[in-house]
């Protein structure tokens, strides 16, 4: 019983660490740390925001992440209050 109720209190404790960390900042993060920032986004999916980001200049707002393929309004409104543009 006690090696179960390890693993579940340090799963809580990642998760409760992710969602106090401070926003990401998407024009300046790469593939690996939007991965890890963003709930219902892959690598691949992460790589392909850094791709939007190097062909078309930095996005001025978080909604502009709906550019991207594959990343719709809801998985926006999924990470806004984890996510940034610059100083916001």
């Amino acid at each position: 019983m006690k090696p179960l109720y390890a693993t579940a209190l340090a799963a809580f404790l990642l998760l409760t660490a992710a969602a106090h960390a401070a926003p990401v900042d998407i024009n300046r993060a790469d593939a690996a740390e939007l991965d890890r920032a963003m709930v219902g986004v892959g690598a691949a999916r992460a790589q392909a925001i850094v791709d939007h980001r190097e062909q078309h200049g930095p996005f001025k707002s978080v909604d502009e992440l709906t550019n991207v393929k594959g990343i719709g309004a809801a998985t926006v409104e999924r990470n806004r209050s984890n996510l940034r543009v610059g100083d916001e």
